[in-house]
């Protein structure tokens, strides 16, 4: 699948407004992937409209179910990876071992 924004190297990142965020599990199968899509837009439209109704316990819950379907897709929690790199999800790709890569990408 093409990103929209740019996915670091080694495919563990991509970059929105220069800040770096985890991409989920590539070893996921495809069915499973999917079916965490689905119910993570479905927990963020819930959350959406939670929060234009001013409820603030269906918020929280609309908030947890994303927080859930995020740690299951790899993006949140323990990293996906095995080689023992830190995870540097939401640092400024400026700031991190992929600098040099994220400058190249603006000349």
């Amino acid at each position: 699948m093409k990103s929209l924004y740019p996915v670091t190297p080694d495919g563990r990142y991509f970059v929105v407004k220069g800040r770096l965020w985890r991409c989920a599990n590539p070893s996921l199968p495809a069915e499973t992937r999917q079916r965490l899509v689905r119910e993570l837009m479905q927990a963020r439209r819930e959350k959406g409209e939670a929060m234009r109704n001013e409820d603030e316990l269906g918020r929280e819950a609309a908030r947890q179910k994303v927080d859930k379907t995020k740690h299951e897709l790899g993006e949140r929690g323990s990293v996906w990876w095995t080689d023992g790199t830190p995870d540097w999800n939401r640092h400024m790709a400026i700031n991190t071992p992929y600098a040099d890569w994220f400058i190249r990408l603006a000349i």
